[in-house]
């Protein structure tokens, strides 16, 4: 079963990253994007990557970000 670990700050943003962890990212409660990983991020906009030509852009006000770790 994996863990959910919500990103928040740049430095979380950064690890995950660098780790190409896996992310999940809900909005209004629901799963929009799942399985991708960070490509880039700045202050208000995360870019995940989730296939070769698959880029989604969410806004870090109203997305929350997780990374999945396995237990």
């Amino acid at each position: 079963m994996a863990l959910n670990i919500r990103l928040i700050t740049d430095e979380d943003f950064q690890e995950a990253l660098d780790k190409q962890a896996l992310i999940r990212v809900f909005k209004d409660d629901h799963i929009i994007d799942s399985g991708g990983i960070i490509v880039r991020f700045d202050d208000r906009t995360v870019v995940i990557q989730t296939g070769v030509g698959d880029l989604a852009y969410h806004d870090r006000t109203v997305c929350e970000i997780f990374e999945l770790r396995n237990r």
